[in-house]
């Protein structure tokens, strides 16, 4: 686990997260003293009010969760610790409208429960209209194992604050309130997995406690406090969904079947743990989306983000609403759920009407690329067209490890990948598709494979470069393709280059390769010596201070170590096109 914090102070660090609900959302303030989050007072009509809490290390729950439509105030404890009963009794007397009452959500921890019925007990003793609802929507642990503590609460939890919030928005009574928020609580069914257990902030790390996962584990129904769930497994994640999914849905698991999705409409809620990229989690949502379908399951809402965390915890949950009439005359659950709301941790942007209008419309025009490439005139041999460019793509493929190196010294690691990817692409087109003997259409097919296959910099300067070389080409078509009119074709691409890039010779890019390459051609109609050329070009790059590219901000002294990576991996292309092997020419020395 990591155990690196930006803040390791938990009393600032709590302190200060709840500080930050205040500038973010300027319709809440908080009660630094006791913890609290609340909605300012404002005029308007009064309606029921609601309150959660929790310990600290599950953001945005529970404080973020405070403005119009949602929570009216929020109680905090220290990290993963239940806040007192007298800050929740503060919260419930004090820094809420308690006119028509007021709705206790509280998840199923014993020091949660505990404290928060305390709470309420004492308001009911002083008068005020006070009801409570525990949300246990964890099936990660069963009934045996549960007993009767019964199941915990986690991130479905948020799906019963948003509905409840938003019918008391709408000026419904605390019956009424209450009601649906049981009845939503009722049919939530959530389990979670995590792959790392998480370090507290201010705690000291135990190496021997043996809690750590091993890199290749994952903890199935782990709870939101490191808690640990159904066992441990070795599993990719489609296995593991199957697993999470069966655990949700399964009649036959009578130790965890506590609800039948039976709806005809249900809501999907992925939520982060807190360590997964957003790249990662919107993978993990298509696989459970994907999933679900065969078990004749399509959410009629789908939520995906993070909602309740567990600090950093590199993990996410699976929650599942039953949508069910809520038997109080409107409006139903997902319009509830729609209801729109101001507060920072709900993110659910996309309105009711888009849902329910569900386009299914898509752009399948051809573009350009796809077009037929006209003829030229400009003839070359197919066979040596195929010959030497294949020599010079595999020279690229068996450079990559080297190019690798060399860009994870001075950049981001990348480079070598992204040019075997677009050398094996092209070569795939070669073998598949052969070549016309007309250079241009024979040229504007490599493009197209390079378009597609190859991102990032180097992808696009390869792309405008190529480009630019088929319109060079078709410019001084008809005839023959001699050594002399590729050099003419290569020195405009040179230059059409030059208009989008700043990079010259001696600024430690792939233009150092290049550059030599094109004018030794232009000058002697040799091909080996402009790969000689462009290969000193390339070795000439270590120690070249960088003008452009990762290697100016990565810093260090590494570009004094290697050659430029892109110059590199394009000085072996050239090698390969001449026919020279690079271990002949001692690359190894550099």
């Amino acid at each position: 686990m990591s155990t690196k914090h930006f803040i390791n102070d938990p009393t600032l660090l709590v302190n200060s997260a709840l500080q930050s609900l205040t500038l973010t959302n300027p319709s809440v303030a908080l009660d630094a003293d006791n913890k609290i989050v609340y909605k300012r007072p404002s005029r308007g009509p009064s309606q029921v009010s609601i309150i959660s809490g929790g310990g600290s290390g599950h953001e945005p729950s529970f404080g973020a969760f405070v403005g119009s439509g949602l929570l009216s105030a929020a109680v905090a404890g220290t990290i993963f610790a239940s806040p007192s009963a007298e800050q929740i009794r503060k919260a419930i007397t004090s820094r809420v409208d308690t006119d028509k009452g007021i709705l206790v959500t509280v998840m199923n921890y014993t020091g949660d429960v505990l404290n928060f019925g305390m709470a309420v007990e004492k308001a009911k003793a002083a008068g005020l209209n006070v009801e409570m609802v525990v949300v246990g929507d964890d099936v990660g642990v069963g009934r045996e194992k549960g007993g009767k503590v019964g199941r915990r609460g986690i991130a479905g939890t948020v799906l019963v604050h948003k509905i409840s919030g938003a019918l008391a928005a709408q000026g419904r009574s605390l019956e009424e309130v209450y009601r649906v928020a049981k009845l939503t609580a009722a049919n939530l069914v959530s389990v979670g997995a995590s792959l790392e257990h998480v370090h507290v902030p201010g705690r000291a790390a135990d190496p021997k406690t043996g809690a750590s996962l091993r890199a290749d584990e994952v903890e199935v129904g782990m709870g939101i406090h490191n808690e640990a769930g159904s066992g441990r497994a070795k599993v990719k994640l489609p296995e593991l969904v199957s697993t999470m999914l069966s655990q949700l849905l399964d009649q036959n698991d009578k130790d965890r079947a506590f609800l039948n999705v039976n709806s005809n409409e249900v809501v999907l809620l992925v939520n982060n743990l807190g360590g997964v990229s957003a790249l990662e989690l919107g993978g993990i949502t298509t696989e459970v989306m994907t999933q679900l379908e065969s078990w004749g399951i399509q959410p009629v809402r789908i939520l995906s983000g993070t909602y309740m965390t567990s600090l950093n915890g590199l993990g996410f949950s699976i929650s599942l609403l039953n949508v069910v009439n809520t038997d109080i005359g409107g409006p139903s659950m997902i319009e509830l759920l729609d209801y729109p709301c101001e507060a920072t941790g709900w993110s659910a942007p996309i309105h009711k009407t888009t849902w329910e209008a569900k386009n299914t419309a898509t752009r399948e025009e051809t573009t350009g690329s796809d077009q037929i490439v006209k003829t030229s005139g400009l003839k070359g041999d197919a066979s040596v067209f195929n010959s030497i460019l294949a020599s010079g793509l595999q020279a690229v493929i068996a450079a990559e490890p080297d190019v690798t190196k060399y860009d994870t010294v001075v950049g981001d690691g990348d480079c070598g990948i992204g040019l075997k990817r677009g050398a094996e692409a092209v070569l795939k087109h070669l073998q598949e598709k052969a070549a016309t003997g007309d250079v241009v259409v024979d040229v504007a097919h490599i493009v197209t494979v390079v378009e597609k296959e190859m991102d990032g910099t180097s992808g696009a300067l390869f792309a405008i470069f190529l480009n630019a070389l088929v319109h060079a080409l078709r410019v001084l078509a008809p005839g023959d393709a001699t050594p002399q009119l590729w050099a003419g074709a290569l020195k405009q691409s040179c230059d059409a280059l030059s208009r989008y890039t700043p990079a010259r010779p001696g600024d430690r890019t792939l233009v150092d390769a290049l550059y030599p390459f094109v004018e030794v051609l232009g000058k002697t109609g040799d091909l080996k010596k402009a790969a000689e050329a462009s290969k000193k070009g390339a070795e000439d790059t270590k120690g070249m201070i960088p003008s452009l590219g990762r290697a100016v901000y990565v810093g260090g002294t590494g570009f004094e170590q290697v050659p430029d990576p892109g110059a590199w991996g394009l000085a072996c292309f050239f090698l390969g096109l001449a026919g020279i092997k690079t271990e002949d020419e001692g690359w190894e020395a550099i």
